[in-house]
């Protein structure tokens, strides 16, 4: 399926066959390097070294490993390890006016610089308000941005995927909801990452309904008692019930491993090791290859 075709599919709701695409994210080796007082310009070639070991070949990757700097040569890293950058994730405040202006820019800014990678998708986290919740005017604000930045997407045809993190879930997904209530499924989809459901307290399967053919991209990832693993397996997350939702709704968008370590995570086996049983995990739960 060609990018124009799957986007036409996702913007317009039509059914197809169940085809997802298998990615991975590297957050986990941002904490990684992190851990060992590198910068992502230092490990950058590890990074793309590593993903590709693990045996994929289709990444989403956070806007740091495109600053204006890195870009380039992260570029080419992708390109020799046979990598293909799928989409590309941003954040920033999207709750008032001027800050939602700058971030949008960037936002466009960011595609720009990446745009020798023929990216497909945009995922976007608007950033949470520090110490408080958002008030009724500001999620107005919010949800008039988000749709402004699909519009302008769109136009450049690429889609946006919204992601969410447990702030916006809060208060029965207050933000999420109202951000689902007020832009045009043909702008905005939905990135849901189905951890940070569970963590915010509500029912993944629910919100996967609720989305409906508006999601384009799932981030995977599971714990144990409510800690996260340091590989993808089975564990609080039930993906079986996801996986067979997907297949009754025909989805063909991405499915993206994305490992991440807290302070309690138990680490017993290489990163890269962890990445490719990740993999081998979720092409036996979703029936795909890499």
């Amino acid at each position: 399926m060609t990018r124009r075709e799957w986007l036409c599919g996702l913007a317009l709701g039509a059914p197809g066959g169940y085809a997802p695409t298998l990615a991975v994210q590297a957050y986990v080796w941002q904490q990684a390097l992190a851990r060992e007082k590198r910068t992502l310009a230092e490990g950058a070639g590890d990074v793309a070294a590593s993903l590709a070991e693990a045996g994929y070949r289709r990444v989403e990757l956070t806007s740091s490993f495109f600053t204006p700097e890195l870009a380039p040569r992260m570029l080419e890293l992708l390109e020799k390890h046979g990598l293909k950058l799928d989409v590309v994730y941003n954040g920033g405040d999207m709750h008032e006016g001027g800050a939602a202006a700058r971030t949008i820019e960037d936002t466009l800014a960011l595609v720009e610089r990446v745009k020798p990678a023929r990216i497909a998708a945009v995922s976007f986290n608007a950033n949470p308000k520090k110490g408080e919740r958002k008030t009724d005017a500001e999620l107005e604000t919010q949800t008039r941005a988000i749709g402004e930045l699909g519009r302008r997407l769109r136009g450049m045809g690429l889609r946006l995927l919204v992601h969410e993190h447990a702030p916006e879930l809060s208060e029965n997904a207050r933000e999420w909801r109202h951000m689902l209530r007020g832009t045009e499924a043909r702008d905005v989809g939905i990135c849901l990452d189905i951890d940070w459901v569970r963590r915010g307290g509500l029912e993944p399967m629910a919100l996967l309904e609720e989305a409906g053919d508006r999601v384009g991209d799932l981030h995977l990832r599971n714990s144990r008692g409510g800690v996260w693993l340091e590989e993808l397996a089975d564990g609080d997350v039930d993906y079986s019930k996801v996986a067979a939702h997907l297949r009754r709704k025909g989805y063909r968008g991405w499915l993206v491993v994305e490992l991440a370590w807290e302070r309690e995570t138990r680490i017993t086996r290489g990163l890269t090791e962890n990445l490719r049983r990740s993999r081998v995990w979720a092409e036996r739960v979703f029936g795909v290859r890499a």
